[in-house]
């Protein structure tokens, strides 16, 4: 008892932590913008623009400017109302945009009164930018009159200021620099990303205006993107459906597109759908200008009132053969770009990636199958030739199930693949081949590139486990370790039997950087400690994907590194006028580039991985030169591999030291 009660002392109410203010973001970031990595720090930006593109949805605004320059500052400006600078009646010392920007949950969102649909619902946006930013200042130009204050991790640095009056100018601007203390140093905004940003908003409410400006020095010399453009669509998701596809084959001639307003004043929905002739397609939806890149209740209309439109269509015209058509036949090959505008949507989570609110599938199934009935019925070839492609997608569909249950189970049990393998339809092993690919965005890419019979894709998420310097529990345990031994169905260490190697060819097919090496260098150590006869008899391989592409007017050229892109220029475009892009990863190439020039075998290059000369090895592991007085070579390969890959750093440090004199070059 005595030692209970000291327990009890020792906790006590001083012991009880109160936040206040903006306190808790800084003590907590990930609640707010999910993390402290690039995603998240790009998510502030993205918590602006939204603030600014509310306002254009509700026409006040009809454009929006991001300007990113040096030492990481950005700007984010609009021309509508401007965020209101009067005492806020229930803090009448303080001004409502010093409420806004210091106080969660404060803003316009709550009611419907400013706003009729809007992005940002929990009043929680620019209070935890300002929160996570050193230094923050806000220019609100309203009633010819510019007025500015100045935040610094969330505490004013100055009072609201006038700064005298303006004829031209109204709305707001706000610039920011993310807190090295919440993101690190080192971390900075790509203009990638927010050059991706910007164009999407403008694909998603026609109505605006979004101007790009970057500093030209932030931008690498061969970067595709502009230091300066202005964004405007007319045709909205029409224009970025197209965009996507370019020169994407599709099953009907033109797309299945339309903007409805939804019944009693419940919000609009817009949409592009349009049915490739690839395995592969995608899916982006939006709510009030977000992204929801999870789905939710939009999606799940959107795909019931398709499926029901199909099955309507083929009932009336008595196409019988359509009864085997479900929802994932109809999905599956579809590019689908959905955009919703409703009042008080419910979201999963602060960083808004799931719609959650129930009646919107109802509503989006509603309006959008009326639409789709007419569409179906206006254009009869289109829509024969497309139900045609789905009956044949869902026969194959039908037959894989049925092959594979035949083909793939023993007198037990039948074989179960993982998730994310995207496995060929061809029954035996012969001329078959597995790519095996970081991250699910490549993955994505690989899969829409890929020939459906002989070519698997199978997506890894980051560096896989360094086998030789873990334990064997920990490899065991390993998930990714084995769905990739239940992928290749041949098993690993102990009992691995060759014989049921499911696949003829095992290709590593990784970026074209320090990290995409990395991954392959994990993966080659895995096969050699886990699977060694694969690597014996030939069957692991290494893509080599491109890392530029040239191109001089129509003509169009490949490059895999640095020599050969100069060797081309030297050559082929010598004295030509040239556009070149350097790809930063799998993912950024399109399906049809990564098709012709990494997994079509009539074009790819692959490298076979091979064991090296035990002689070389043996030099190598500083060893006698002699063959004959090797007592057991793949010993030292083996001390080899464990030097190079195990936990013993100071043994890799010493074999770079001894052996980086006989590098001739090092590619970068």
């Amino acid at each position: 008892m005595a030692q209970a009660k000291k327990d009890t002392q020792d906790y006590n109410a001083s012991d009880i932590e109160v936040l206040e203010g903006l306190e808790p973001v800084r003590k907590r970031p990930g609640m707010y913008i999910g993390g402290t990595d690039e995603r998240a720090m790009h998510h502030l930006a993205g918590e602006i623009l939204d603030n600014s593109m509310d306002e254009a949805v509700a026409g006040h605004a009809d454009w929006i400017e991001i300007k990113l320059e040096p030492d990481n500052i950005l700007t984010i400006s609009d021309n509508g109302r401007g965020i209101p600078v009067d005492n806020h009646p229930k803090f009448p010392k303080k001004s409502a945009l010093e409420v806004i920007l210091t106080t969660l949950h404060s803003g316009g969102k709550f009611n419907n009164k400013a706003y009729n649909t809007a992005g940002g619902l929990h009043g929680v946006g620019i209070s935890v930018v300002n929160a996570l930013s050193d230094s923050m200042s806000v220019e609100v130009a309203r009633d010819k009159t510019l007025y500015k204050q100045t935040y610094s991790r969330g505490v004013p640095q100055t009072k609201l200021k006038n700064m005298g009056s303006v004829n031209n100018r109204r709305g707001t601007s706000v610039t920011f620099h993310p807190d090295p203390e919440i993101f690190g140093a080192k971390m900075r905004f790509k203009p990638s990303w927010l050059y991706s940003m910007a164009r999407s908003k403008a694909y998603l409410y026609s109505g605006v205006e979004v101007r790009w400006k970057c500093d030209p020095t932030l931008l690498g010399p061969e970067s595709k993107i502009k230091a300066e453009e202005t964004f405007r669509f007319p045709s909205g998701l029409l224009d970025f459906l197209n965009f996507s596809l370019k020169d994407t084959p599709t099953v009907t001639p033109k797309p299945f597109y339309g903007r409805i307003d939804l019944p009693d004043k419940a919000g609009k929905v817009e949409f592009a759908v349009a049915w490739t002739e690839l395995e592969e397609g995608f899916t982006h939806s939006y709510c009030n200008t977000i992204p929801t890149p999870q789905g939710g209740t939009h999606e799940a209309g959107l795909r019931s009132a398709l499926l029901k439109g199909i099955r309507g269509y083929t009932e009336m015209t008595g196409i019988k053969k359509a009864s085997i058509i479900t929802g994932d036949d109809i999905v599956a090959g579809t590019a689908m770009l959905l955009s919703v505008f409703i009042k008080n949507p419910q979201f999963q989570g602060q960083t808004k990636e799931r719609l959650a609110t129930p009646e919107v599938t109802r509503l989006v199934d509603a309006a959008v199958k009326d639409y789709f009935d007419h569409w179906l019925s206006n254009d009869p070839a289109s829509s024969n030739k497309l139900i045609e492609s789905l009956i044949a997608r869902a026969e194959e569909r039908q037959k894989l199930k049925s092959d594979r249950a035949m083909a793939r189970k023993t007198a037990t049990q039948r074989l179960r693949l993982p998730g994310k393998l995207s496995d060929c339809s061809r029954n035996s092993a012969e001329d078959t081949e597995i790519f095996i690919v970081e991250g699910d965005s490549a993955g994505g890419t690989a899969k829409m590139a890929r020939n459906r019979e002989t070519q698997a894709v199978m997506p890894l998420r980051g560096k896989i486990l360094n086998v030789v310097s873990a334990t064997r529990d920990k490899v065991v345990a390993n998930q990714q370790i084995q769905d990739l031994v239940q992928a290749l169905g041949c098993g690993a260490g102990k009992d691995f039997k060759y014989e049921k190697l499911r696949y003829e060819r095992v290709i590593i097919m990784t970026d074209a950087d320090v990290d995409g090496a990395h991954i392959a260098s994990l993966l080659i150590t895995f096969f050699y400690d886990q699977m060694r006869p694969l690597i014996e008899n030939g069957h692991i391989y290494l893509a080599q994907p491109p890392l530029y592409k040239i191109t001089s007017g129509k003509t169009t050229i490949y490059a895999r590194d640095d020599l050969n892109k100069d060797e081309l220029l030297k050559t082929t475009f010598k004295d030509k006028k040239t556009e070149i892009q350097r790809y930063k990863g799998l993912g950024e190439m399109m399906a049809s580039e990564l098709k012709d020039t990494t997994m079509n075998p009539q074009n790819r290059v692959l490298l076979r991985v091979a064991l090296p000369d035990l002689v070389a090895a043996l030099d190598l592991a500083g060893g006698p030169d002699e063959q004959d007085l090797m007592p057991n070579p793949m010993a030292v390969l083996d001390d080899l591999v464990n030097r190079l890959m195990g936990n013993n750093a100071e043994a890799r440090f010493d074999f770079i030291q001894n052996n980086a004199k006989f590098v001739d070059e090092i590619d970068v």
